[in-house]
């Protein structure tokens, strides 16, 4: 009887461990690497968690100055930044020290709106994002930047509302600015050093901080037409909605602590941190969206994104080409989803890259018919042929409000445009060079034949008069 049992478990052991040597662990790094080798991003930094464990940490690539991204590199998260603004929050909530449904006004007296409605925004709605501020309304790129948290807030009494406190969701900076300057009040020490004391030390996050401003030298990489060009960061504010610098490293803490708090929040809070209302998508700082609970994040030189999935795995990217119509960071992690849960997802070109490409191709397409234009700007010249080829001039002109248009009203200056998407500004410009030179052609056509009609019935008048003169009858 002894034999035939261990006779059965050396057939069960035979069987079983080819079934596990067949299930590969899933290829990260390889994909990681397979998407740097293809599109060109010049560098990233990559962490992923599956529930307490850290499955991979690696930086990759190069920034801009050439030196290698590795898991310890510190990056800037953009507006990740707001999930941790959050969590700060939350804490104070935790310990008695603020309520979440209360107004704005008993933690911080001088927040005051242009509209007298601003006085019932409670907590909650600045970190659910529907405070009713909104871009639309107070065009916060566009705007002088103000220099530390409390002048973030004294500020936005030229701020009118987009709509009624807690009826709409605006994703708005100033929310999690106004935020930050609560926890500062509240906690009785600056934003940076609450965050350092009470949220990274705890969990672990050594190398994290958190700024008002681009620390000066910052450089990443914009896109142009699929070619990276290296660009300084500009000087903005972004204190408590967009300002951390982390690693690859402390992002993995970051990712482990959503699963209980990790000791800084309790497992309900961290819950809620994580829960919209009913009927809305956006949490407290987190995006939350078929199952999977998400944020981005955005500079002018360096994009991130971080997930977590049904399965107890966790995803952050931070990679250094910056905001455009498509966040990098993004699709890099949602690739790295594909992998983590069975697919095979496929490395291809971000949209932007192709939609600079259709830009190019128009573009050349306008200097052809430009030049086509000119030739036969002579051919019966009309005035109303001179308008149609300004029209991509109108559309430079008045480009950062057509796209705040498209953007949900996030309206910037030409310069933050040119940064964000210097492959639409090229093509539009040289469109509206090709476009004005077909109009002067056909103004100075139309002036021209304008003169020689002039000239032709000037002489045709003077010719009538010598024959008036000459056929006139003579006084004798």
């Amino acid at each position: 009887m002894t034999r035939l049992f261990l006779v059965l478990a050396a057939l069960l052991l035979a069987t079983a461990t080819p079934a596990a040597a067949a299930t590969a662990p899933p290829d990260v790094d390889g994909y990681v690497r397979a998407y740097l080798d293809h599109t060109g991003l010049p560098g990233a930094a990559v962490a992923v968690t599956h529930g307490g464990d850290v499955v991979r940490v690696a930086g990759y690539g190069h920034d801009a100055g050439g030196a290698p991204i590795t898991a310890s590199t510190r990056l800037p998260i953009a507006s990740v930044s707001k999930s941790m603004t959050a969590f700060a929050v939350l804490r104070l909530a935790e310990t008695g020290q603020l309520r979440l449904d209360e107004p704005v006004t008993r933690y911080l007296p001088d927040f005051r709106l242009a509209d007298a409605r601003g006085s019932r925004i409670t907590v909650r709605m600045l970190l659910d994002q529907t405070s009713g501020m909104a871009d639309s309304a107070f065009p916060d790129l566009k705007l002088a930047q103000p220099r530390t948290l409390a002048e973030a807030v004294t500020r936005l009494r030229d701020a009118p509302l987009a709509s009624e406190p807690g009826a709409e969701f605006h994703y708005h900076n100033p929310n999690y600015e106004v935020a930050a300057r609560i926890v500062e009040v509240v906690a009785g020490q600056p934003f940076a050093e609450y965050l350092r004391t009470r949220l990274f030390g705890p969990l672990g996050m050594t190398a994290s901080g958190t700024v008002d401003a681009p620390p000066a030298g910052t450089t990443g990489y914009v896109r142009a037409f699929g070619i990276e060009v290296p660009v300084s960061e500009p000087d903005w504010f972004t204190g408590g909605s967009h300002g951390v610098l982390t690693t690859a490293q402390d992002l993995a803490k970051w990712l482990i602590a959503q699963r209980d708090g990790g000791g800084v929040l309790s497992p309900a809070s961290a819950a809620l941190a994580h829960t919209p209302a009913p009927g809305r998508g956006y949490a407290l700082g987190w995006t939350v969206r078929d199952g999977r609970v998400s944020h981005t994040g955005d500079w002018f030189s360096h994009t991130a994104a971080q997930v977590l999935l049904p399965g107890g795995y966790g995803i952050a990217v931070v990679t250094n080409v910056g905001m455009a119509l498509d966040n990098e960071a993004e699709l890099l992690a949602q690739g790295i989803a594909g992998v983590l849960t069975g697919g095979s997802p496929d490395v291809s070109w971000p949209a932007g890259v192709i939609a600079d490409w259709v830009l190019g191709a128009l573009a050349l397409i306008a200097v052809g018919l430009a030049v086509v234009g000119v030739r036969r700007a002579r051919r019966k010249p009309r005035w109303w042929r001179v308008a149609p080829p300004l029209l991509p001039l109108g559309v430079l002109a008045f480009l950062p409000q057509l796209l705040g248009a498209v953007f949900a009203g996030r309206q910037g200056t030409y310069a933050q445009v040119l940064y964000v998407w210097p492959g639409l500004v090229i093509a539009l410009g040289v469109a509206a060079a090709a476009g004005g030179s077909v109009a002067v052609a056909r103004v100075s056509a139309l002036v021209s034949g304008t003169r020689a009609r002039d000239q032709e019935q000037s002489g045709e008048t003077r010719g009538e008069h010598r024959w008036v003169s000459a056929n006139r009858p003579s006084a004798s």
